[in-house]
């Protein structure tokens, strides 16, 4: 299994040499590198990664080293996971109270990287991906019910929040209708105006009264937009072809388009399934 991750850093050159180490572990992959908040927002909304590695430096602030904890908790109901990185121990206790993963301490060390990675793949495992959500968001938001989204027709079970990311159920509601479906079985999302056709792995198609815009923001990190008007299950991609700009899903029964404003979202995709390919 491939796990993404981006590296959040004011020092370029300093963010590219965490990300080199990193990288020397063949089951992590990175999206990407940001020198700032606003930088790092954008591209944890656009490629979705499942790790985020945050460089704290001694002279800020707890609320603004924890800033992007805050900015993505206005935009996502599955948040990544996080691990500090620091000189020392000074904002360890602050880390504790914003739920992230884990605190390690410059220089990285490999033995070190090493169990971090896997306490990382083993929460994954044990908890499920969307646990970290619960648990980042009830740290900085302090509400008493953390299992509902903002959104009515986009709801999660209880049962939900207990199980892998892939076994997430949302409730699409038309009007008095609810309909619940587990998004492990939506092949692709398509626009339609202002609605949102979910076509199932069962040959279904439901329709959403919600924008395609919603939805992107809100789905779990296995979910690629590749198109103004297409959303996909990146679990059912099983060819690209970029000449064509064609994405063929579960088993090259169905195509869609993807454009070249969401090319960087395809090349995540293929490092995802295939990284030798890259």
């Amino acid at each position: 299994m491939q796990y993404s991750y981006l590296v959040v850093d004011n020092d370029e050159e300093n963010g590219k040499e965490t990300s080199k180490k990193i990288n020397e572990f063949s089951e992590f992959y990175c999206i990407g590198t940001a020198i700032d908040t606003i930088e790092a927002v954008n591209k944890v909304l656009e490629f979705r990664p499942q790790l985020i590695f945050l460089n704290l430096k001694d002279d800020s602030k707890p609320s603004k080293s924890f800033a992007l904890i805050a900015q993505l908790n206005q935009y996502l109901n599955i948040l990544p996971y996080f691990i500090c990185i620091a000189d020392n121990q000074e904002f360890a206790f602050d880390a504790i109270k914003f739920g992230v993963l884990d605190y390690l301490l410059r220089p990285l060390e490999e033995p070190e990287l090493r169990k971090c990675l896997f306490r990382f793949k083993k929460k994954i495992a044990d908890s499920g991906y969307t646990n970290n959500a619960v648990n980042l968001q009830a740290a900085f938001l302090n509400v008493s019910n953390q299992m509902q989204l903002n959104e009515s027709d986009f709801d999660r079970t209880d049962a939900g929040l207990q199980k892998n990311e892939v076994d997430i159920q949302i409730c699409i509601k038309s009007y008095g209708d609810y309909q619940f479906i587990a998004l492990k079985d939506v092949v692709y999302l398509k626009a339609d105006n202002n609605t949102t056709d979910f076509h199932m792995q069962n040959g279904k198609k439901l329709t959403a009264y919600k924008t395609l815009k919603h939805y992107e923001n809100n789905l779990p990190s296995f979910f690629y937009r590749i198109h103004n008007s297409y959303i996909v299950n990146s679990n059912y991609v099983s060819r690209i072809n970029t000449g064509k700009l064609l994405c063929y899903l579960d088993n090259n029964e169905i195509s869609v388009s993807f454009s070249k404003t969401f090319k960087e979202n395809i090349d995540t995709i293929i490092r995802k399934i295939a990284p030798e390919y890259l």
